[in-house]
Parts: C-alpha cells; structure tokens; sequence
C-alpha cells in the first residue's frame, strides 16, 4: 500500500513523498511508468529488478527510471519513504540528453547529493516552486546524472551482492561493522575481496563508504537542529568534533555549522547559494 503527498510541482516535473508500508520478500507485479523518474529513499530500504537486474535501494542507493520500463519491487525489510521526482520526456531531454547512453540505473548517493536532495525538500516546504525548487532540482539531476556516468557498469552478480550485504550491516550499525577485518570476517570473505568490491562496485573505497553513512547519519541530526557537534561526534563514533567537521567538510564541502544554517536557510524559501 502506498500514500502519496505532493511536495512540489512545476513545468515538466513534479515531486512527491512516496509512503510504502508493503512487507514482502515476494517480487510485485511488473509496472511501467510514463514519465522518467529519479527515486531516493529518506527512511528503509526496499529491492528493485529491472532490465534483468536486481539491485537493494536504501538511503545510500538511488535508481533512475526511464520511461516505458518494466519494474518490480519487494520489500523484505518492510515499509520505506522514497521522494519520487518525476521528469516530462521533453524536460529530461532537454536536462541530460538520451537516457539509453546510461549503462545503468543506480546511482550511489554520496553526501552532496543527500545534502541537494534535502535542500530540494527544504525548498519545497518554503514554497518557492518556481526559482528555488527548480534550482536545486537542476542541481540533483545533474549530480545524479554524473554519477550514473561515473559508477563502473557490469560487474559479477555475487561481487555485488557481498556488496548489499556489507551495506546491510553499516547501515544497521552491526557491531562488527565497525572495522574493515569484522566485517570481512561476518561476511566470511577475505579484507581484500571485500574493499575491492567496494572499489569496483561503487566506485568508492569501503572506509568513504562507511563515513558517508555516519555523515548522513550527521545531516539528519543537524537538519533536525542538533545544537551541541560535540555531542553528534560522541554519539556517531567519531573520535570528536573535529573529526566529525573534518568528515562532514570532506564529504558535502561545507562545515557541520554551514549544513544546519544552509538547510534551514532553504525551508525558509531564502537564498541557499
């Protein structure tokens, strides 16, 4: 079951809040949508299979949906909330040429492209539709555009399902995600198969992995205008608060203090530039 909100709408796109409270490890009935559509998910996680591939989608995973394509959904872990942004063919077109060149859908979210999704969602409770919104929507599309060019396409089904299951247990916080040999060692795969995958599955090494994850940990704190960093650094395992500025910096460009004025900025409908 689903519950739509719409957040924001304009010329050519629209943006909702997609509530799912679906509880099913059995695939849904193939869907096909019309419009080109970018998903990413706030809260939970669910699987997707599209063109012939399978992929989990969580806060750290988004997926672009062309028009006309054939989807299915199953929801082992229960419910999830997923903004859907839903593009016209003409806008997408015009915003980021022929989708067929992307050798595939899923898209890694790293911490700048939460921190632009979460302005574009602040923009919309301020109300600016037609300049702030749109602004930031331009911005999101074109990160996550690059970064569909950027993730290696391809690659072994069992490399990427090691994959899912270390970002299982970063995200759940499983106490033995806390080291690269833990982890390994719950996965039962040797230290160097395990980061090599992360490296050529995302792109990415697994210790920015595993910091992007704290640092998103860290935006949701510091949107919900947490006022003491050093409290955030104790409660999210860095070694203090300026190890969490350093990590924050690194991952979205900005300071820990920058963020929470920038998010509360956008849903005030002021200028976040």
């Amino acid at each position: 079951m689903q519950t739509v909100v719409q957040l924001a709408t304009g010329p050519g796109f629209g943006i909702d809040a997609v509530t799912c409270t679906d509880d099913h490890s059995r695939w849904s009935a193939p869907e096909v949508e019309h419009d080109h559509e970018l998903v990413l998910v706030r809260r939970g996680m669910f699987r997707r299979r599209s063109a012939g591939r399978e992929a989990v989608i969580d806060t750290t995973m988004a997926y672009l949906s062309a028009s006309a394509t054939e989807e299915q959904y199953a929801h082992p872990a229960g419910g999830d909330i997923c903004t859907v942004i839903t593009v016209r063919p003409e806008l997408w077109q015009s915003l980021t040429g022929d989708p067929k060149r992307f050798d595939r859908s899923t898209i890694y979210v790293d911490a700048r492209l939460d921190l632009v999704h979460r302005r574009v969602l602040a923009g919309a409770r301020g109300g600016d539709t037609e300049f702030g919104v749109a602004e930031e929507l331009l911005r999101l599309i074109r990160h996550a555009v690059g970064q569909v060019a950027r993730v290696p396409g391809g690659g072994g089904s069992g490399r990427q399902k090691l994959v899912d299951r270390a970002r299982a247990a970063i995200i759940d916080r499983h106490p033995d995600a806390s080291g690269l040999l833990p982890l390994a060692r719950l996965l039962a795969v040797s230290p160097y198969r395990l980061s090599r995958a992360f490296s050529t599955e995302l792109g990415v090494t697994l210790t920015c992995y595993r910091n992007r994850v704290r640092v998103a940990w860290a935006l949701d704190r510091l949107e919900q205008g947490t006022s003491s960093l050093a409290d955030l650094a104790a409660d999210l395992g860095f070694a203090d608060q300026a190890h969490l500025s350093r990590t924050v910096r690194q991952h979205t460009g900005r300071t820990p203090a920058t963020v929470r004025r920038l998010l509360a900025a956008s849903g005030r409908g002021e200028d976040s530039t």
